[in-house]
């Protein structure tokens, strides 16, 4: 294995030899970027993921459309930049990763690495297992005619499989192709083959982007972290002049402003910026402990922050541009069918009735024959373009049913579809390069798997998580996959953060840790890193960690969304009684 130079520099080889014992390795050489570019792309393809995606949009749409940047961009500032610029400190200085690093300071503060790594571990188990959707999907993308454009016919050739023409073609392809989802998260129907191999395929692909370590992650990165934007260029020129994208770009750009006294706003923005940047698993400090011991992180902290925040006001574009094709449509056909049902009803001429007047003549036949249109109340439907825009969808519902409901009203929907699957891939791919980091560079700093090449540890470990995460194909993994999502790292990670900056800001000390830097980089912090790490980003922090903990105990019983294929809905249970709650 190649090893890494030592802690310290002048003055820190006591400490060193009294805090690393027998147990963690005192290394004399080490692994590296090849240059600081390789080390801005890492840290921008592990923060920039899924969640830009699929979370922020979401965000602008529930909180004030353009009036949500106001917070988010004030919570960038005052948490996201400060934090994410610390955890580049500590790992540059200690060129450890999680726990040796952490230990090195405070032997009795291993346990802060050891929680990083669990976390990391949490989140690898499930985190592939939507990149095997993204496989799935990009593999379906290759027909003729999209798999959920139409539904299937049912097994006695009469007529669509009532399931899906209940529900719609997309909604059927994710829950019944896809996931072929159980009712409730007790109910064990065994493993989708499917999507085990694809499980299998998004591993072994993992495994070969760190197989060298920081050698081959850093021939990956060129590609991972800078294809998603050509992919996000062109769905953006294509979703501009898509019917209906400026409804929705208008929408996004809208500012509601009576959102900002929203407390839940303030909360969502920093809880956005928290996890977007990827903060507390371990990653960015895995990563940095890599670079030159004079790189200049200061700056890249600045420039990977301001990437990650600017592809997501990016991404939500393009987001919306789709939204305003796809509820443009869904309005239109809405009007198409009333339209033909006024038609018929009143056997009026074919062009009397246009898109343009629809609202007029339900008016006028309502003065003019109420009790006929009274008849027709229970088959006439309720069209609005402002209706459609607010219907609010995130996570795997945008990714893997919006937009390919809106992809398959598309010319040429495979290759849009292709290259949207294409890009999620990528995007997962990439988070997983750090997630993965996380876990191993810290074990390579132990002493017992210090004798392992690379090849073996991290084959190890990606196999370990496969098995481990083997659960997530079944039937029920859906389930399993939103209650690790939902509970897996939130509490962990906003804990793991404020131990982190009051560590360093209360008992390691600002001017300790303003000297390390003054080494590094051959200048001190300005006061408004030491301002956020001493006060603004520790009250933040401790202000997100209440707010979780109040709304977790007044949401009682932890409840859980099954998918209901008679009702061909969503039924809100408790968990491990499956009593429906709503």
């Amino acid at each position: 294995m190649h090893q890494r130079v030592n802690l310290y520099c002048v003055g820190m080889s006591t400490l060193w030899g009294h805090v690393a014992g027998p147990h963690i390795v005192n290394p004399k050489t080490w692994d590296k970027w090849d240059s600081p570019t390789q080390f801005v792309l890492a840290c921008v393809s592990y923060a920039v993921g899924l969640g830009n995606v699929w979370r922020f949009p979401y965000l602008c749409q529930m909180h004030g459309g353009g009036g949500f940047l106001i917070p988010y961009l004030l919570m960038l500032l005052l948490e996201g930049v400060p934090l994410f610029y610390l955890e580049l400190a500590i790992g540059q200085k200690m060129r450890l990763g999680s726990i040796g690093a952490w230990t090195a300071i405070n032997p009795y503060l291993g346990g802060l690495g050891l929680a990083s790594v669990v976390t990391s571990v949490y989140l690898c188990l499930y985190y592939n297992i939507i990149n095997a959707w993204s496989f799935w999907y990009l593999f379906h993308s290759f027909q003729d005619a999209l798999p959920w454009a139409a539904c299937p016919i049912n097994a006695n050739r009469t007529g669509p499989i009532e399931e899906c023409e209940r529900a719609t073609p997309t909604q059927y392809f994710f829950y019944r192709e896809t996931l072929n989802i159980s009712s409730s998260i007790e109910e064990n129907g065994g493993i989708h083959t499917g999507q085990a191999l694809c499980f299998l395929l998004a591993w072994l692909i993992t495994y070969l982007f760190i197989v060298k370590g920081v050698k081959s992650t850093g021939k990956v990165v060129y590609f991972t972290a800078t294809f998603p934007y050509v992919v996000l260029l062109i769905y953006l020129i294509r979703g501009i002049t898509l019917h209906g994208a400026i409804n929705g770009v208008k929408y996004m750009f809208t500012p509601r402003m009576e959102q900002l006294a929203n407390p839940t706003t303030w909360i969502n923005a920093a809880t956005q910026i928290f996890f977007s940047l990827g903060l507390g698993f371990g990653s960015l400090i895995a990563f940095a402990s890599y670079n030159q011991y004079h790189n200049n992180f200061e700056r890249q902290a600045i420039v990977v922050s301001l990437i990650n925040s600017g592809t997501s006001i990016f991404s939500c574009i393009v987001t919306f541009a789709i939204y305003g094709f796809k509820a443009t449509v869904n309005y239109e056909n809405c009007l198409e069918r009333t339209r033909t049902l006024l038609l018929n009803a009143f056997s009026l001429a074919e062009d009397s009735i246009t898109m343009d007047n629809i609202f007029e003549w339900v008016t006028k036949l309502n003065t003019t024959y109420p009790e006929q249109i009274a008849d027709l109340q229970d088959k006439l439907e309720v069209c609005n373009l402002e209706r459609e825009l607010n219907t609010a969808v995130e996570g795997t519902g945008l990714a893997f049913i919006v937009y390919s409901e809106a992809i398959k009203n598309m010319p040429l929907p495979q290759l849009w579809s292709v290259l949207y699957f294409f890009m999620l891939l990528l995007l997962g791919m990439g988070s997983m390069l750090g997630n993965v980091t996380a876990i191993i560079t810290p074990l390579q700093d132990f002493k017992v798997v210090s004798h392992m090449s690379h090849e073996l540890l991290n084959g190890v470990v990606c196999l370990l998580c496969f098995l481990l995460g083997l659960g997530f194909t079944t039937t029920s993994g859906n389930y399993w996959f939103a209650m690790f999502n939902d509970y897996g790292a939130t509490f962990s990670l906003l804990f793991i953060v404020l131990i982190e900056v009051t560590i360093i800001s209360y008992y390691y000390g600002i001017k300790r840790f303003e000297k390390d830097i003054e080494d590094m980089l051959g200048h001190r912090p300005n006061w408004y890193w030491k301002i956020m790490w001493a006060g603004v980003s520790p009250l933040l922090l401790i202000g997100l960690f209440i707010f979780y903990i109040v709304n977790y105990i007044q949401g009682g019983t932890p409840t859980y969304q099954a998918w209901n294929k008679d009702l061909v809905s969503f039924g809100l249970y408790e968990h491990l009684k499956h009593n429906d709650v709503t």
